[in-house]
């Protein structure tokens, strides 16, 4: 890039590169080239359904560069119609950075990040095209899919504008271009000039235009092909970006308007000296904004402009008010973009700079009529409407005013009905449906659940109507006055505007062409009007005109335009069904005759559709008895009548087929019929499909409220159902899916309070609802119902958590994610009128109707009462629901009160009065007092409190002295009912009445507000949403406006003194104070980090890319959270026979298995991972870990440990592996075979052979491995048992192998073992909990259960073995008890167990119990014999020795004796009490020396001659949730939920001290870095909040403290070790001193979200441009993670950087993956990080360059990860039980699995020479060989 002189006037890329020989270029997916006929060239075409898969990149290779220098980049392409389509630029900085600019007409909003700009690009459309027009009224193009008429594109990116105002950078050079399907594309190139493609060569030179001037004509291999005549423009597209004018919204890339004679360039001056063009940002680019940048950058409005006058259209007949149609903005604006904007001024607007709008002139015609309602602020409309007259003036462009103009543009609306919920239509397409919501018409497309709106009305919306092309739209209000509007439904406008003299406007029906419409309503004598309007060349903007009325006594419900004739009508209603007609101007009917039925009250009427003949057409109407009448129109007669009667129950649960029969019917209420079958609504809920013939059901859909409206769509795939409860939703015919559209309130909307942390929104409302919604998806995620009527509600600022105050004064406070109440409270008397929170979640506060005022402690769970105060607050209701306000620093709470004349401000913490103002004497001169409303404080600056009044004022009241700052005079034309103001305090907004307005917060301009209407009743509660870019009313519904004010860094203005005060002085928070506050983009460091207010920006994408760029930003719907109830849709199909198999097999089946009530019987530790079939082990030999060693006994286990003294083998299991241990070394050899929990062992006599069991997973059978110990190799696999197993033994030769399963198949099985072939096997009735052999015969064995004790005989036949098992129940004496374990005794005896504590003797050659004796008080679960001594073990823990050899004396008798009168002695030697119940044991054949395992994980040595007892192995009993080496790595330390942390030397892996908490469980544990033993110290947390600090030199606790009030989930000595840095479950970071035990500070930035990493690294910060010596990061739950420098030796301590990383909705039943973050040890200044998001990966940031550099795809979500300091290891583990062990440098892996759970923990040793893993209890070491 020496010399760049070659690079002039342009370089043609594809050509630079040699595109097609693909060599210095990569193509990826469907590439293919093909000749356009337009263009008369070759292009090329990308294709793929993920754009992220099909791509052209260049250069190829990532590490090399274009190194195109050019400021501005050209592309030709064209958007494939319906898709999406990507495109990366990779353009490199002066300083060295590389930045991603992406733009796709897949993102909905601009994003970014210090290296990535990502800009929606919204496509344009063919000139004329309806398309077009949509985009023209919208002021922008169509977001989503390319249009099908989309043209093709020249696309110029001004690189070094885009780099200098979005990142404050200087543009370097074009690194390298990614093009993603899907698009055509013709060429692409770089140049210095400013070219223009709608210019020619000729033209050029005539204008003077050459590349001297840095201008110039396109070059003819870049141009497109203009036929002789033709325009450019006319044909294709040119987008400028960024575009020269201000009327385009900077934050995406569209088309403008191009007016090719108006753009003069010769005067440019060139582009190296050309001033920055002046734009508007956004909040998320303001952030990346410096603060000279914020000051100097933006330009002030030009003042001196000349007069200009274009095209004054004809004056036609306009209202002097303003309302719907009448909106400032373009002549066929989209309606969706003009959500009821006004200026406060009635007559003009002033012009915005270059804008076109100017000054609106409203004249009212002479014949026009308009009806001004007292001091109303609705407008009403006539026709013709035509559009207003743009008129700009010299002098008016001077007026400054309120930018930008509209502020507000209404969004989404939550609601449906109002007047009625029996209006609801398709369009055409079947693509969208169009309602009403009280005074507004939304039109809702089911696929993006985007809204646009048809505005107009002002009062609520009665009947809706489409003529059968779904182009024109009527509409009708309800009132005394009542209005119809016909629109132009694609574009959005209004054609014309007319009354009918009467009221309640029911029905609206159009006929088919559109030429007719039909509607019905009540005259002004309350008799029935029907009216018929000519509306046929409304299109053309003619009148319409009345072609017939009639006034009639008939009552008509429904009323439909034939759609055969237009001038033939059906009408029903209450005792009538009749046929209209309008023949020579006159309206006439004639009715049904309905004979017997002349009673009835009909609903709705519908014809059959697909025959056009009169002569047989059949009309069906419905009735509320509930039936359907089938009508010959042409005959007038009634030729079938059915009834839809309930069901009639002949079994419990089976419901017969529907008839028509007599009895009571059910109300039909709606009936849609197409050509296939007929659709009815009725009123118990159901949508039932009929064939025509109504013979039976074929579907049906139920709904929580009677069904008001049914429609199918013009293809008869989907049935559109509305609810009288205000639902809206539609059954898809083939696929029987039901979809919920929208879900409302049935009543006024009171409050609502917003969750910005989820973007959750709650109501209450008048039905008695507290509803929970989904702000981007619009669903309802919870609904609460109470009796109770709620009166005003609140959200917790970071947790999930809300409170709702109640008529009844209840207060109740909820957690959304239990959906439980958290607490109740009942101290107030009157009805609620306030309920706040104060921004930093310690307190809350509420209000009642009867002066008393509440706070509480809202960082307790159950919001505990501090104090009440009485009559402090005015009495009464009308301040309700936000009659208190808290400051933004939390320290002052206000509101009104004791009397309606004062306001209080108090201390928030305290509730003790600080100040009274009284407004009533504010204003001397006014006639009456006035009274306080409202109350608000301003949040940029709490000395100011704005107090709306009664006299519709609003007053700026000083909160320290309590003078009057400001006034504001006529707010509204009536009283305010709600007042806020902007988080950076430049905007406040209030609401009067049933509008909106949004004010200039300082008031220095010419026109300070501007007004939104829409709302159809009194607005009750108005507020800026959490993250600024929106804005909430309610009131008859919920409406979501989009704020649309220019960020703070483009105002020049200062005159505010507030703003600019704070500007120029930040206050910067003390280092212990509470970090709260407005957060400006002043371009100083924060101190508090912001919390996300949307989907948060995507980060860079994957070197390897391996990154779906469609998961860039959430779409609405990708919120997969269903509703809080279901529709249940059955299928009731008479031809197929009746669905009665899973009835019966649940009859045969029987009653489940119930475990047994003894201890002895194994339970598998429930687990919900299962094993990845798919993870293949490494090959033997090539393993980057060995297993070296296994911490820990599984207590679970029930004889899983053997021993044999002579042979020296001692194997127990820990998981699924089988430890054996050589106990004169130490070491370990481990058997590996097993995927499940290991149940039990078994060995042979020669102890040459261990069998061990293990259950099955996902319903397969258990697996017994039979291991040869010498080589540690499986001989053999046996997989029989259905359950678990529940015991092994073998025979005393070791001819035979016994297996017994577990209480689910209590299965006896016999085995060879030198084949392991079954041999024989027996059921027994009940639970088996023990087996074993007989010492002295080997064809002898024996069982114990549930049902006795079971004596077996083997008997041979040749080949043949057959089993002999006799049954004996257990002896009267001892009970009802469980027999648990068994030995044998000499040859003759045999010992058994109860639940209860006895051991009963039986002769074996009788088989009869010869005595009893009570060994002990709990279970006995372990008996062993060696001689004459028998070992007990019991659930109490005790460890029992007996002498028993005076049994051989007893003799047989008749009645069973017990010790006590036996005579007999039964002697105790010896008693040892265990740390567990025993459920393992092993002794040599004199018992005086043994090992015995125990519930707790232990292994205990026990010699009974010394009564000694030895720890062989210990290990924790419940999970284990931490484990870290010291620095030396000669200990490590583990912490569990038992409360202990253990302290383990190594090598010897050996128990060297164990600190235990009671009644607490120790969740994180770290060491100090001390490398000495006298000053290594180990630090815990613990669930009650504490840290306690353990000295290892001296086995003590040396600190206790106590920093935190929840759970500790991560800790962490500073790099240093001056403090230690803990992490709470609620995302507070503690500072702690390990000197004094004092907590330094707090770090609330993670507040809310629970912390799961700490990490500390030592690293110089000054290379990021900060002071310190060591970083540490933090990750929480909600896929943050922060990066901060320290230096604690001088108590700094800043933030580095801050990463949000992007999810969908997690939808799965459990909790989501853990978010993990970790420094590479390698490099500190690269952090990986790994969580739930978009797709399972590893992630690598640099901090130096702030962006991630690579990405490593997992197959799973990582539960565990681990970094290696050497081999760039990284280990990797996850719920699916697999340990990955991957090379970050190749990416390649080896898989592990050896756990039988899901991993939560694996840790490298600090020199990466050995690796800790662990799932549940089981500790795994491993020593690493490198991959």
């Amino acid at each position: 890039m020496a010399s760049k002189g070659w690079q002039h006037p342009y370089v043609n890329i594809f050509k630079h590169v040699r595109l097609e020989d693909w060599k210095r270029s990569a193509k990826e997916g469907d590439v293919s080239t093909y000749t356009n006929k337009m263009l008369k060239c070759s292009v090329f075409q990308i294709r793929g359904p993920v754009p992220a898969n099909s791509y052209i990149l260049v250069p190829k290779n990532s590490n090399q560069s274009l190194g195109l220098t050019g400021r501005y980049f050209y592309l030709l392409f064209r958007p494939t119609p319906g898709k999406y389509f990507v495109v990366h630029l990779d353009v490199s900085a002066e300083e060295g950075q590389i930045v991603r600019i992406s733009f796709s007409n897949m993102f909905k909003e601009f994003k970014s990040t210090s290296t990535w700009l990502q800009f929606p690009f919204l496509c344009g459309a063919a000139k004329d095209s309806v398309y077009e027009s949509t985009s023209k009224s919208a002021r922008h193009g169509l977001v989503g899919p390319a249009p099908t008429s989309v043209r093709w594109t020249c696309l110029m990116l001004d690189l070094q504008c885009t780099l200098s105002v979005y990142l404050n950078r200087c543009y370097s050079h074009l690194k390298s271009v990614k093009l993603c399907a899907n698009m055509a594309v013709k060429n692409m190139f770089t140049s210095d000039l400013l070219l223009d493609p709608g210019v020619s060569f000729s033209e050029a030179k005539l204008k003077g235009l050459a590349s001297s001037q840095g201008t110039g004509p396109m070059p003819r291999d870049m141009s497109f092909p203009v036929p002789k005549g033709g325009s450019w423009h006319d044909l294709y597209d040119y987008i400028r970006f960024p575009s020269e004018g201000t009327k385009l919204p900077f934050d995406s890339i569209q088309k403008g308007s191009p007016k090719p004679e108006a753009r003069c360039v010769s005067n440019q001056r060139s582009p190296v000296r050309e001033a920055p063009c002046r734009i508007n940002l956004s909040k998320p680019v303001q952030d990346r904004v410096s603060l000279i940048q914020q000051i100097t950058t933006p330009k002030s409005f030009p003042r001196n402009r000349s007069p200009l006058v274009t095209n004054i259209p004809e004056l036609g007949v306009v209202s002097i008010h303003q309302k719907g149609d009448w909106l400032p903005h373009n002549d066929d604006q989209h309606l969706q973009e003009s959500a009821c904007s006004a200026s406060h001024q009635l007559t003009f607007r002033p012009p915005c700079g270059t804008d076109d709008r100017g000054v609106y002139v409203y004249v009212q015609h002479e014949d026009s009529f308009c009806k001004l309602g007292e001091e109303s602020e609705d407008e009403v409309a006539c026709t013709p409407v035509p559009h207003p007259v743009h008129l700009l003036s010299s002098k008016e462009t001077r007026r400054r005013k309120l930018l930008p103009d509209p502020i507000l543009r209404l969004n989404r609306i939550i609601g449906f009905g109002g007047a009625t919920t029996k209006c609801a239509l398709w369009t055409n397409s079947g693509d969208a449906v169009v309602y009403p919501c009280h005074a507004i018409i939304v039109s809702l497309k089911i696929s993006s659940n985007q809204q646009r709106f048809f505005i107009g009305h002002t009062d609520k919306v009665s009947a809706l109507a489409f003529n059968g092309s779904t182009t024109l739209l009527a509409s009708a209000q309800t009132g005394n006055h009542s209005v119809v509007r016909v629109w132009n439904y694609h574009k959005g406008n209004c054609l014309a505007m007319f009354r009918i003299h009467a009221h309640s406007l029911s029905s609206l029906s159009f006929s088919y062409s559109g030429g007719i419409l039909c509607g019905v309503g009540k005259d002004s004598h309350s008799k029935t009007m029907v009216v018929v309007w000519n509306t046929l060349n409304v299109n053309e903007g003619g009148e319409v005109t009345v072609l017939a009325k009639a006034h009639t006594d008939v009552d008509i419900h429904t009323m439909k335009v034939a759609f055969f004739d237009d001038t033939r009508m059906v009408s029903c209603g209450r005792d009538n069904v009749r046929l209209w007609r309008v023949r020579n101007g006159a309206l006439r009917s004639c009715p049904v005759n309905l004979g017997e039925y002349h009673s009835m009250d009909f609903t709705d009427v519908a014809f059959e559709e697909g025959n056009s003949c009169l002569d047989d057409q059949t009309l069906f109407a419905s009735s509320r008895s509930g039936y359907i009448f089938e009508i010959d129109y042409s005959r007038v007669v009634i030729r079938n009548v059915r009834r839809l009667l309930p069901a009639q129950q002949q079994h419990a649960n089976r419901r017969e087929k529907w008839t028509f029969n007599t009895g009571p019917g059910i109300a039909i209420n709606s009936i849609s019929v197409c050509s296939s079958f007929c659709a009815t609504g009725s009123e118990d809920g159901f949508l039932r499909l009929w064939p025509l013939d109504f013979s039976a059901v074929f579907l049906e859909a139920e709904h929580e409220g009677p069904v008001s409206l049914v429609s199918v769509s013009s293809d008869s795939l989907q049935v559109l159902a509305g609810t009288s409860t205000g639902n809206l939703g539609f059954l898809n015919v083939s696929s029987r899916g039901y979809n919920t559209l929208m879900r409302s309130h049935t009543d006024t909307v009171l409050g609502f309070s917003v969750d910005g942390l989820r973007r959750h929104l709650t109501t209450a409302s008048s039905d008695g609802t507290v509803r929970i919604w989904n702000m981007d998806s619009l669903h309802q995620l919870y609904d609460f119902v109470s009796e109770d009527s709620p009166c005003s509600v609140a959200f917790h600022p970071s947790e999930q958590v809300f409170s709702c105050g109640f008529s009844s004064g209840i207060v109740r406070v909820f957690d959304i994610s239990s959906a439980k109440i958290l607490a109740e409270h009942k101290q107030h008397r009157g009805e609620m009128v306030g309920l706040a929170f104060s921004p930093d979640g310690e307190f809350m506060y509420s209000a009642d109707s009867e002066g008393s005022l509440a706070l509480y402690n809202a960082s307790e769970e159950d919001h505990n009462v501090i104090r009440v105060v009485c009559n402090v607050v005015a009495r009464g209701t009308e301040r309700a629901p936000d009659a208190l306000t808290v400051s933004s620093d939390s320290r002052c709470l206000a509101f009104v009160g004791p009397s309606e004349f004062l306001v209080t401000i108090a201390d928030s913490r305290s509730l003790d009065e600080l100040l009274h103002v009284d407004v009533s004497i504010l204003d001397m001169d006014s006639p009456r007092l006035d009274s306080a409303l409202k109350v608000c404080f301003s949040p940029a600056s709490t000395e100011h409190l704005l107090v709306a009044t009664s006299a519709n004022k609003i007053l700026w009241v000083s909160t320290k002295t309590g003078r009057l700052l400001r006034e504001l005079s006529k707010v509204h034309k009536h009283q305010c009912s709600s007042l806020a103001v902007s988080e950076d305090s430049r905007f406040l907004l209030t609401a009067g009445h049933n509008a909106v307005k949004v004010w200039d917060y300082s008031m220095q301009l010419d026109i300070n507000s501007q007004m939104f209407i829409g709302h159809s009743q009194p607005i009750r509660q108005v507020s800026f949403t959490p993250d600024q870019l929106g804005v909430v009313s309610v009131g008859d519904a919920i409406f979501l406006w989009d704020f649309l004010a220019h960020p703070v860094d483009s105002l020049t203005d200062s005159r505010s003194p507030l703003r600019s005060s704070y500007i120029s002085a930040p206050k910067l928070a003390q280092p212990d104070a509470k970090m709260s506050g407005p957060q400006l983009s002043n371009g100083m460091p924060r101190r508090a980090v912001p919390l996300p207010f949307s989907s948060p920006p995507q980060l860079e994408v994957s070197a390897l890319d391996q990154v779906d760029l469609e998961a860039t930003g959430s779409s609405p719907t990708s919120d997969s959270r269903p509703d809080a109830s279901f529709l249940k849709i059955t299928k009731l199909d008479s031809t197929s026979p009746p669905n009665t198999t899973q009835m019966d097999t649940v009859e045969l089946k029987g009653k489940k298995p119930v475990h047994p009530d003894c201890y002895r019987h194994f339970i598998p530790r429930f687990k919900t991972s299962t094993l990845d079939q798919s993870a293949k082990a490494p090959q033997p030999g090539e393993e980057c870990i060995k297993l070296k060693a296994v911490i820990g006994y599984n207590g679970n286990g029930r004889g899983n440990m053997v021993w044999s003294p002579d042979q020296g083998l001692f194997a127990y299991s820990c998981g699924c592996v089988v430890v054996v241990e050589y106990l004169h070394t130490g070491s370990q050899r481990h058997l590996q075979g097993h995927s499940e929990e290991i149940s039990c062992l078994a060995v042979t006599n020669d102890a040459q052979t261990v069998a061990s069991a293990s259950g099955g997973s996902n319903g397969n059978r258990s697996l017994i491995c039979i291991w040869d110990v010498q080589n540690g190799i499986c001989r053999n696999t046996i997989s029989y048992h259905r359950g678990a197993v529940q015991s092994l033994a073998f025979s005393r030769d070791d001819r035979f192998f016994l297996s017994a399963g577990d209480f689910s198949d209590p299965e006896v099985a016999l085995w060879s073992s030198k084949t392991f072939q079954l041999l024989s096997s027996v059921s027994i009735p009940g639970p088996i909990h023990d087996t074993a052999f007989s010492p002295s015969a080997a064809s002898q064995l024996a069982c114990v259960g549930s049902q006795g004790v079971y004596f077996c005989l083997i008997h041979m036949h040749g080949l043949d073995v057959d089993l002999e098992v006799q049954r004996m129940k257990a002896p009267a004496e001892v009970g009802d008890v469980e027999l648990t374990a068994l030995c044998y005794h000499m040859d003759s005896f045999l010992f058994t167990a109860t639940n209860r504590g006895h051991v009963c003797v039986w002769d074996v050659n009788t088989q009869r119990c010869l005595m009893t004796w009570e060994a002990d008080k709990g279970e006995i679960g372990l008996l062993l014999c060696r001689g004459n001594r028998l070992l007990t073990g019991s659930s109490t823990r005790w460890l029992r020795l007996w002498e028993v050899e005076a049994v051989r004396e007893v003799k047989p008798q008749e009645k069973i004796c017990s010790v006590e009168n036996s005579g007999t002695m039964v002697v105790l030697e010896q008693e040892i009490m265990l740390d567990g119940t025993t459920v393992s044991a092993a002794f040599d054949s004199t018992m005086d020396m043994g090992i015995v395992g125990t519930t707790a994980g232990t292994l205990w040595y026990i010699n009974w001659s010394d009564n000694s007892s030895i720890r062989l192995v210990s290990g924790h009993k419940t999970k284990v949730n931490d484990v870290v080496f010291s620095s030396d790595e000669r200990h490590f330390a583990t912490c569990s939920e038992d409360g202990s942390v253990r302290v383990w030397s190594s090598p010897s892996n050996e128990l060297v001290v164990q600190f235990q908490v009671l009644n607490q469980a120790c969740g994180c544990v770290c060491w100090s870095h001390s490398s000495t033993n006298d000053n290594a110290y180990v630090a815990a947390g613990y669930s009650d909040g504490t840290l306690r600090i353990f000295q290892l030199a001296s086995s003590e606790m040396e600190l206790k403290l106590h920093p935190h009030h929840v759970a500790v989930t991560a800790i962490q000595y500073s790099a240093n070790g001056h403090v230690i840095l803990s992490a709470g479950k609620n995302g507070l970071v503690a500072v702690s001193s390990p000197v004094n035990g004092a907590t330094i500070r707090f770090i609330r930035d993670h507040k809310g979200a629970s912390i799961t990493t700490i990490q500390c690294v030592n690293e110089q910060c000054k290379k990021f441009g900060l002071e310190g010596n060591e970083v540490w990061l933090a990750a929480s739950a909600d896929r943050r993670v922060s990066v901060w420098a320290a230096d604690w030796s001088k108590d700094t301590c800043d933030l580095l950087d801050w990463l949000t990383f992007p999810a969908p909705a997690y939808v799965e039943d459990d909790s989501p993956p853990p978010s993990l973050a970790a420094f590479c040890p390698a490099d500190p200044s690269l952090v990986v990080y790994t969580g739930f998001g978009v797709e399972r990966e590893l992630s690598f940031y640099s901090l130096a360059k702030k962006q991630i550099i690579k990405k490593i795809a997992l197959p799973h979500w990582a539960t565990c990860f681990s970094l290696s300091c050497k081999s760039h290891l990284i280990a990797v583990g996850s719920k699916e039980r697999v340990l990955k062990l991957i090379k970050s440098t190749s990416g390649r892996f080896q898989d592990f699995t050896q756990h039988s759970d899901s991993l939560q923990t694996c840790r490298f040793s600090p020199s990466g020479r050995l690796l800790f893993t662990v799932a549940y209890n089981e500790i795994l070491l491993w020593e690493v060989q490198g991959l």
